[in-house]
């Protein structure tokens, strides 16, 4: 039996009310499993306001405006020395106010978003690219169809 994924989340003040630590605990256990990862392991989701992911964008990928969601992966491959320590893969973070304006767009929640959009860097840590067309295409299939497996197993996402 391997060790347990370990998936902290931090909502900052102002996310969607829908958006629980809980259902991205979930939802990001859900996705890892589907890619076939397994622990042990730990990974980071933020849930942020534009202004911190505007500093954060211009800070590391020298973009000053904000973007929907950064992945920071971190590839700790350091020896355990306890059942507590797990190697982190990497963090997530996802903007809920761009999310809320792309999911006007969309048509659907600000909720539905944030979690696609999780989704989408949890699959950049694992080294999915979205730089060409093809791989776009290939990677919103798969958060497409991750969402959707995970909608069919738990429910409508709020």
């Amino acid at each position: 039996m391997s060790a347990p994924v370990r998936v902290d989340v931090q909502l900052h003040p102002g996310a969607p009310p829908a958006v629980t630590p809980a259902l991205l605990e979930r939802l990001a256990r859900f996705a890892l499993a589907a890619e076939g990862v397994t622990g042990p392991l730990a990974v980071g989701l933020v849930v942020t306001d534009d202004a911190t992911i505007q500093a954060l964008h211009a800070r590391h990928m020298g973009i000053d405006e904000p973007t929907d969601v950064l992945t920071f992966a971190l590839g700790d491959d350091s020896t355990f020395v306890s059942g507590e320590t797990a190697p982190l893969l990497g963090e997530v973070v996802v903007s809920f106010e761009t999310a809320a304006a792309q999911a006007a767009e969309y048509g659907h929640s600000p909720a539905r978003e944030v979690c696609f959009l999780a989704v989408h860097g949890l699959l950049h840590l694992l080294g999915y690219d979205d730089a060409t067309e093809a791989e776009r295409a290939a990677m919103l299939a798969r958060q497409a169809a991750i969402l959707a497996d995970f909608e069919r197993q738990v429910g409508p996402l709020p």
